[in-house]
């Protein structure tokens, strides 16, 4: 059930990037939604291949640096994810990683709002 919540979370990541930078192209929902799965695929097949190589091709820098390393990483998969469909366009590497970026915003705001959603807690409780 979670990796559907995840998968879903990514899928409207994506819709409202296409929305939000210029540049990305989205068709539509659905196209959200399969784009989230080859994207989500790719992070899993190839993303922390990524992530090593880029740690250990900056001497160590990338690891200290990981949200750097990243996000210069899921840019890399969605211009792969790009090449991979046609549902999905991005224009340049530079709009690929405003994308990442603002998908990694919109993707930890989903995934926070869907835990606080899911762990709701009984009426007069409160959080310190």
């Amino acid at each position: 059930m979670l990796f559907l919540i995840h998968w879903l979370v990514l899928a409207v990541a994506f819709f409202l990037t296409a929305k939000i930078v210029p540049g990305v192209r989205l068709f539509g929902l659905w196209d959200a939604i399969v784009v989230a799965a080859i994207f989500g695929i790719l992070n899993w097949l190839l993303g922390w291949l990524l992530f090593v190589v880029i740690g250990l091709g900056t001497l160590g820098i990338g690891f200290i640096l990981g949200f750097l390393t990243h996000w210069i990483v899921n840019a890399i998969l969605i211009k792969l994810t790009d090449a991979l469909t046609s549902r999905f366009e991005v224009r340049s590497f530079g709009t690929a990683l405003i994308a990442a970026l603002v998908m990694s915003l919109i993707g930890k705001a989903g995934l926070y709002v869907v835990d606080i959603a899911m762990h709701h807690s009984p009426p007069g409780t409160v959080y310190i």
